[in-house]
């Protein structure tokens, strides 16, 4: 019986662990990023340039309002990170089985990358809507000022408020975000590592800092403009009669192209990219740290 349980958990843990891996890697990420994504969202929203926006940030609501959203950031890696990691994971193993255990070409990557983003979009899109919010707050009327107190309340106060669907408002364009920036972000990142290992010969340290840097600029370029009309999306409000700014996600971008030009989808992407590209490299270092402790103690 002892031996029949051996086993059983043997093959759990295998199973489980790319997801455990993904998530604590991306929410200790998370941790050290938040305050440059708390900018990027305001840059987003009109507040100014990056300069402006922390120059304000710190006088009108001091260094707390930086780490505003926090829990929700964290709640999101636990779902979204978790989910697409892991599933990615997955994916690749099984494509490289049918592969005869050969490596995958790119676009097989970018497949995998594709579908992995969509998975983890599906479970994070509530909390991703709740850091959205918490962030936009404070630029807000103080009447339409939402005030959550963290993740919970606030998916609490949706839910109570809007309806359980609302918590998936803005999902369409989350979703399409986050396959463009997982397809951008996991497909190179295995093509780089491949590249970095096999035609440079590097080592493992810059294997990793060389892969990742590849893979957070592939993952801010293929994906801002999608992040841009998600925010839109997901920060606006109903007007007097109760109409909104945009029907929905290609509404807002064709409304946004009208407006401003292509390059309006880039607004603040030398602020974003740095969100980003450092959260991908600090992701996949983290994961990288993560499984080498867990062969020491023989996991």
């Amino acid at each position: 019986m002892a031996e029949e349980k051996k086993a059983q958990s043997a093959g759990v843990w295998p199973t489980v662990k790319p997801f455990v891996n993904g998530g604590a890697s991306g929410m200790l990420a998370t941790c050290v990023i938040q305050p440059i994504d708390m900018i990027k969202v305001r840059i987003q929203l009109g507040q100014g340039s990056a300069a402006t926006v922390t120059k304000n940030m710190l006088r009108e609501e001091g260094v707390g309002a930086f780490y505003k959203g926090l829990s929700a950031g964290l709640l999101r890696q636990a779902t979204y990170t978790t989910a697409r990691l892991g599933s990615f994971k997955m994916l690749t193993n099984k494509a490289i089985e049918a592969n005869d255990g050969k490596p995958l070409p790119l676009y097989q990557k970018a497949l995998c990358g594709l579908t992995a983003g969509a998975i983890g979009a599906s479970f994070g899109s509530p909390a991703d809507l709740a850091l959205i919010r918490m962030q936009a707050d404070a630029t807000l009327p103080v009447a339409q000022r939402r005030n959550y107190t963290n993740a919970f309340h606030a998916l609490y106060r949706i839910v109570a408020d809007e309806g359980v669907l609302a918590l998936w408002k803005g999902a369409g364009p989350t979703v399409v975000r986050a396959m463009a920036l997982n397809m951008g972000m996991l497909a190179s990142y295995d093509q780089s590592v491949e590249f970095c290992k096999d035609s440079l010969g590097l080592g493992e340290a810059a294997t990793v800092l060389g892969a990742s840097t590849v893979s957070g600029f592939f993952a801010a370029a293929c994906s801002l403009p999608f992040d841009y009309v998600k925010t839109q999306i997901q920060k606006m409000q109903p007007d007097a009669s109760g109409k909104y700014p945009y029907s929905g996600s290609l509404d807002c971008a064709m409304k946004t192209l009208k407006a401003g030009g292509p390059f309006k989808f880039y607004t603040g992407f030398p602020v974003y990219c740095v969100r980003i590209a450092p959260h991908v490299m600090m992701t996949w270092i983290f994961l990288n740290q993560i499984q080498k402790a867990e062969k020491k103690i023989g996991l």
